[in-house]
């Protein structure tokens, strides 16, 4: 039960340190670029194809079971990504970040592409599972590299600005899938190729984070001798697990929703999932700008989510839903990044790759689970914005939960996030 997740325990590691990297300049620009680029690689494999599954259905409608196996094909990587990406922090933290960023990288651009050659379906989902692989990699290693190169305000600010840039990407890419789609299913496959640009710059400016002075590596070979702290991640992964059913609830259901109401213009539905995902955006902002460290944040976000959800529930007209969308949306905003700071804070450099990992495996996930969970919840109370009502009384029940934690342990977080220098 979400409402019963014990809150995450105050952060017990951080990096107060300036970052080892340079936070101005080119060559910062460039590394941030290619850093927020990689990560928008996973969200290209999640909505890119989505415009064209109708296309798929029809060219395979002769092969047994393509009516649940073609959306197989979109949701397939999440899952693969899902259970892949703890083995990818594993290796991430003995073969290093960037030697594996660039080996996932690449393989994305060809298990991408593949089904711009094979007539199979099974092959053509066979593929998709290992673009999920290549994702979980990428996303594992760009987000760790993050936690690597910066710290403090710095890595609020990346990791809120990853956020950003992935619920941007997320209607940029359905937009362009869209747009290529309509000359035939099989086109929007080529754009994964992009991929093949990316790695060349990586190569050449992404520095490798293992190379660190004499007395930090000293410290990690010190401190390896301690385990791994699961107990620590163990909260916050199960907040994340949740956080991210509430993170795709509008994104996947807003158009059934607002079918619901009669609503069948798909430019009106594009327009309100458009106001949806700048919400999201407006809040990773909000979230970048706050002087706070994230754990005493989490009950007030949850609690935004929750009013959003609610607002979607009574709603009786369109506009009155792509308000609590948008309430929603600026509340999941802050939440994502929110979580992975959390979770980020509690890791030290020899740990961020495997606690990268899980933290992806959580969040990725919930993203599978969510139109599952509440397809299981429709069945039961008899709409989908009956399931909705329940998701955010559910998510005000955590938002109770933790603010009733944090005051019985004490109230503030003993540290806050430490700044970052220039």
């Amino acid at each position: 039960m979400p409402g019963s997740v014990s809150p995450p325990s105050p952060t017990v590691v951080d990096d107060a340190a300036p970052s080892p990297v340079a936070v101005s300049g080119p060559a910062h620009l460039l590394r941030v670029t290619l850093l927020m680029a990689g990560s928008c690689l996973p969200i290209l494999g999640a909505v890119l194809i989505a415009p064209v599954l109708p296309k798929m259905q029809d060219h395979f409608a002769s092969t047994p079971g393509a009516k649940a196996l073609v959306p197989l094909a979109l949701t397939v990587p999440a899952l693969a990504l899902a259970l892949l990406a703890p083995f990818a922090g594993v290796i991430v933290d003995r073969l290093g970040r960037k030697r594996l960023l660039l080996v996932a990288t690449v393989l994305y651009a060809a298990f991408g592409t593949a089904p711009l050659w094979l007539d199979s379906l099974g092959a053509i989902i066979a593929s998709r599972a290992l673009v999920g692989v290549a994702e979980a990699a990428i996303m594992t290693c760009c987000t760790t590299l993050i936690g690597d190169y910066y710290s403090g305000r710095q890595r609020v600010k990346y990791l809120a600005l990853q956020t950003m840039c992935a619920s941007a990407s997320a209607t940029a890419f359905f937009v362009l899938g869209g747009a290529v789609g309509a000359a035939g299913w099989r086109l929007p496959f080529w754009v994964y190729a992009v991929s093949l640009l990316i790695a060349p710059l990586m190569a050449i400016a992404l520095p490798n984070p293992a190379s660190r002075t004499a007395i930090e590596e000293a410290r990690v070979e010190e401190e390896t001798r301690r385990p791994f702290p699961f107990r620590q991640l163990a909260g916050i992964c199960a907040l994340t697990f949740f956080g991210a059913m509430v993170f795709y609830t509008v994104p996947v259901e807003m158009a059934y929703l607002l079918d619901d109401l009669g609503v069948e213009n798909t430019g009106v539905i594009g327009l309100a999932t458009a106001l949806a995902s700048a919400a999201t955006v407006g809040g990773a902002i909000v979230f970048a700008r706050l002087e706070r460290s994230p754990d005493p944040m989490l009950p007030a976000v949850f609690a935004v989510c929750a009013a959003g959800f609610g607002v979607m529930f009574l709603a009786g007209n369109a506009p009155l839903l792509v308000v609590g969308a948008v309430i929603n949306c600026l509340g999941t905003g802050m939440l994502l990044p929110a979580l992975l700071t959390s979770a980020m804070s509690r890791l030290a450099f020899q740990d961020r790759g495997r606690g990268t990992g899980l933290w992806m495996a959580a969040f990725f996930g919930g993203e599978f689970v969510c139109p599952l969970v509440l397809l299981a919840v429709e069945s039961v109370v008899g709409s989908l914005a009956g399931a909705v009502g329940v998701l955010g009384l559910a998510a005000a029940l955590v938002a109770a939960g933790l603010l009733a934690a944090r005051r019985r342990a004490g109230a503030a977080d003993p540290r806050p996030l430490p700044e970052q220098l220039a």
